[in-house]
């Protein structure tokens, strides 16, 4: 059930012009480096600081391949707990590393660009939530990672698009749920677990854009292929319907998040994958399985914020420790419950 009476419309952040982008372009060390030079660079400096670079399945090619841990939100938050380093830098968008930051409060936690923003972080903000919690009083509240610190603190849970339907199986049965802030995945989630939910109504930009129209016909076109959705796109809630109506192909049609889109392109025998995610993604399939052929369902499903993460401001950061990202004390003890609850739900 989507609640919509609460929501007011923001704009998505800009990345047109950065602070990081700036700095970057007045720096005369830094302009004049190779790709080369400043990966050398960047492998000198993470040693010195004893530093660990995490980054997002949807981050450039180059970053990926730089990276120590490449994975998902779920095995990104995972790793930011386990790690026994003393700085991370996060490759992602802020949302992440203000997690990492949450649960490492001893770590310092850098992002190369403060304003690689979420525009699905955006739809909802704490008020907003705090206003949807007095009409549903004993609700609980369920907020998907890719929400602010402050809404997350203000849940009883987190989740991921890997995890989300474990964690609402996990709670009492006469309780209701408020889900927020994806309206594609809760309504996922409703269907896979028959649960009572209400839903708020916020989208990512890049996955809403993955319509159902885009799924029309591929298997036509690719009768070897097995297709990968995620749950966040917005033709999902259609093709699960087709699903249940045997208008898609049970045995090559599957919803996953980006770590299970890994996973399964490793071991399924199917020589071609039509991927319905971010095309970064793309980039780690490949290494994966090279033999493999990987085909966008839609080519231009590209996270300008993700994108905005690069070699050179990877560089500045690690060399002048910017940017540190950090969370009020009383907002991220408060926000941690809620993330070590999710964590603990395998």
């Amino acid at each position: 059930m989507l609640e919509t009476e609460l929501l007011t419309v923001k704009q998505r952040p800009s990345v047109a012009d950065t602070e990081a982008a700036r700095a970057i372009e007045q720096d005369e060390e830094i302009r004049n480096m190779t790709e080369e030079q400043l990966i050398e660079g960047i492998n000198r400096l993470r040693k010195e600081r004893n530093a660990i670079i995490l980054a997002h399945n949807y981050q450039l090619p180059v970053i990926q391949d730089l990276a120590d841990f490449v994975g998902d939100s779920l095995e990104l938050s995972r790793q930011a707990a386990q790690t026994d380093a003393d700085v991370i830098v996060f490759c992602g968008v802020h949302f992440m590393a203000e997690t990492a930051a949450i649960l490492c409060p001893d770590k310092k936690v850098l992002i190369p660009d403060p304003e690689a923003g979420c525009s699905l972080a955006a739809t909802v903000t704490a008020e907003q939530v705090r206003r949807w919690k007095e009409r549903h009083p004993d609700a609980i509240v369920v907020a998907y990672i890719n929400t602010t610190a402050e809404v997350k603190a203000e849940a009883d849970y987190c989740c991921t698009s890997a995890n989300a339907v474990k964690v609402v199986q996990s709670l009492p049965p006469d309780r209701e749920i408020l889900f927020l802030p994806d309206m594609f995945l809760g309504a996922y989630v409703q269907r896979m677990t028959g649960r009572r939910m209400y839903l708020w109504p916020g989208e990512c930009h890049v996955h809403a854009g993955i319509r159902p129209e885009d799924i029309q016909g591929l298997f036509d076109r690719y009768p070897d292929a097995d297709l990968l959705l995620h749950p966040e796109c917005g033709c999902i809630s259609q093709c699960m319907y087709a699903l249940a109506e045997g208008e898609l192909p049970a045995d090559r049609t599957f919803i996953y998040s980006t770590s299970g889109m890994v996973r399964h392109v490793r071991t399924s025998p199917a020589p071609t994958h039509l991927v319905a995610t971010e095309v970064g993604i793309l980039h780690r399939m490949r290494k994966e399985a090279p033999h493999k052929r990987f085909v966008p369902v839609k080519e231009d499903a590209i996270c300008e914020y993700m994108k905005t993460i690069t070699l050179p401001k990877v560089y500045r950061s690690l060399r002048d420790m910017v940017y540190e990202v950090t969370v009020a004390p009383e907002i991220a003890d408060r926000a941690r419950r809620a993330i070590e609850r999710m964590l603990e739900i395998v």
